[in-house]
């Protein structure tokens, strides 16, 4: 049946707001702070056959765009009777998710008694568990030391909550009031989303939506293809590394060859290194989600639905850590490997297309978890994650502060944080100098830092960066990396591996200060304006001698004369000889 573009639009509207609806429930009913206010969540419409995305919301993690069409194809496969009003959840890293914090919802959609659809979302919940508060043990050598993990199950059977699951869920969790009030939310924005899609159905019919779903699949499909029609034909390798796996103090190469051949495209990691014992381990609906998230840099305007993957083939053996095997340990796969997969795909394109090409972004969000008793309001776990400094790229200079490169997702204000928990952030500010110098320079990092104000609390983390620094591409530079200090009664303490570490115990008076990483440089320093490098210095993103160093630059004052403290009014930034 032909669609009529005006029908097709609106149908493609309708779908879309039914997902962006979903989202905005689950965050708006949400408890954790990470899910209401960071937005670490997604939701989508998938295939009743195979699970393939339909639709996901605009503003849901990008990361997921591919992860939750593998849960739904594994709870098609697990489950023996689908029935109406049944809600499974599901969290098992290698079932079709990422890290355990992940926790994902299913929900099939009946239609005149006919199974129609799924709907999915995912929630990030600060604690599931396991060795250390907030899941991101960054020594732990097996996911049974990550926290509880659930396969395809019902969490609602036929409409009816089971409260066995949940007990078990709630059993096994710090802080459980919390976690239930997250699971509400997850259930109420499937069942709204649900009714909105039967709406849609009654509306014009299933012949007629399915038939624009189709229809919108073979157009994302066909655009995603005539973008890859614009790289030259060839084989582009690149690879960068993962600084250690937090229990030994040793790199993990990740090696991508990228094959275009026409409108296809074939990416191979069969030269990665293999699994590691710590939790950087990946799982491959985690390491695939990576490569489309960085072609969607690249190529923005492509709908996100099965049709923008057909042109990927891969080649993932399971002898790399990028697809690891059960029961390998994988917090750090979904924050901080698949930032790497973005930033390898990146690399190779530009090569291929350096008229369109990315540095490096940050490449890290800095998993922090402390968990503690406060004793003014009992038990608690603070998570949070921070950003960092984007690339420079073909267009402009890179995005300081900005959000992960795998979400939407963002830091959550730190009154929520200070009301909720008994920390004071003592500095929030950017990093001057962290980002890489170019003609298009790298976006800032920032510097987060708080004190505990009361009790005691055990912190750990789990970050990147601190040892392979965002590269800047095309002769840019590369931005600074990661660096953390614990303040622990006065004396100083560094992490061993630089941005992982775990259960190191922090008393009413400590601080933590973290240094996140900017993003790469864009072109040959030396070509880039003078007037804009006197801009940047006069906004502190560098100093005086950084810039004259780094861009081959003289900053003087109006009388002539060169300011050695940079506090005279700077009159222009004069290219030295080169």
């Amino acid at each position: 049946m032909k669609i009529d573009p005006i029908t097709l639009a609106v149908i493609r509207g309708s779908l879309e707001q039914i997902a962006d609806e979903m989202d905005a429930t689950l965050e708006r009913m949400a408890f954790s702070p990470v899910i209401s206010d960071g937005f670490d969540r997604a939701s989508g419409i998938y295939d009743k056959t195979n699970g393939e995305v339909i639709m996901q919301g605009p503003r849901g993690l990008p990361s997921f765009i591919y992860v939750m069409e593998f849960t739904t194809r594994t709870v098609i496969e697990s489950i023996e009777h689908i029935e109406p009003g049944d809600i499974y959840i599901v969290n098992d890293p290698y079932l079709g998710g990422t890290h355990l914090m992940d926790v994902k919802m299913v929900k099939p959609v009946f239609y005149k008694g006919k199974l129609t659809a799924f709907l999915a979302n995912s929630g990030h919940w600060p604690d599931i568990g396991g060795r250390v508060p907030g899941g991101f043990s960054s020594k732990a050598t097996e996911i049974y030391q990550e926290g509880l993990r659930l396969p395809p199950i019902r969490i609602l059977d036929r409409g009816k909550l089971n409260r066995e699951v949940l007990d078990i869920i709630l059993h096994n969790v710090r802080v459980p009031d919390e976690r239930q009030g997250d699971i509400i939310a997850q259930v109420t924005a499937l069942n709204l989303g649900a009714e909105r899609l039967i709406r849609l159905l009654d509306r014009y019919g299933e012949e007629t939506v399915f038939d624009a779903i189709a229809e919108l699949r073979a157009r994302s499909e066909q655009l995603m293809r005539s973008h890859i029609e614009t790289i030259p034909d060839g084989v582009y390798a690149f690879e960068d590394y993962i600084d250690s796996d937090g229990v030994e103090w040793k790199p993990l190469t990740i090696h991508m060859e990228m094959e275009v051949k026409g409108s296809d495209v074939h990416i191979d990691f069969s030269k990665s290194s293999p699994p590691c014992k710590g939790p950087l381990n990946s799982v491959l609906s985690t390491t695939i989600a990576g490569v489309y998230i960085g072609f969607k840099h690249i190529f923005p305007d492509v709908p996100i639905n099965a049709g923008c993957f057909a042109p990927f083939s891969f080649n993932l053996p399971t002898t790399t850590f990028i697809n690891a095997q059960l029961p390998r340990p994988v917090s750090g796969c979904a924050s901080e490997v698949c930032q790497r997969i973005i930033d390898v795909v990146l690399g190779a394109l530009s090569q291929a297309i350096p008229d369109k090409s990315y540095a490096a972004p940050m490449g890290t969000v800095t998993n922090l978890s402390v968990g503690g008793e406060d004793p003014e309001k009992g038990y608690y776990v603070f998570y949070s994650f921070i950003g960092g400094g984007y690339g420079g790229n073909y267009l402009t200079d890179g995005l300081i502060n900005g959000n992960p490169t795998i979400a939407l997702a963002r830091t959550q204000a730190l009154e929520i944080f200070e009301s909720r928990y008994p920390v004071l952030f003592t500095r929030y500010t950017i990093r001057e100098g962290s980002g890489g110098a170019g003609l298009r320079r790298g976006g800032l990092g920032v510097i987060f830092e708080f004190q505990i104000r009361r009790g005691e609390a055990s912190a750990s983390m789990l970050g990147e960066r601190g040892r392979f620094a965002p590269f800047g591409i095309l002769g840019g530079t590369s931005a600074k990396p990661a660096r953390h200090t614990f303040f622990l009664q006065g004396e100083e303490y560094n992490p061993p591996h630089i941005s992982k570490d775990e259960g190191i115990p922090m008393q009413a008076g400590d601080i933590l200060r973290l240094e996140t990483p900017g993003g790469g440089g864009y072109g040959n320093p030396i070509e880039r304006p003078p007037e804009l490098v006197l801009q940047d210095v006069k906004r502190g993103y560098y100093d005086r001698k950084t810039a004259e160093e780094e861009y081959g630059v003289l900053i003087v004052e109006n009388d002539g004369a060169v300011d050695p403290e940079g506090t005279g009014q700077l009159r222009a930034a004069l290219r030295t000889q080169q």
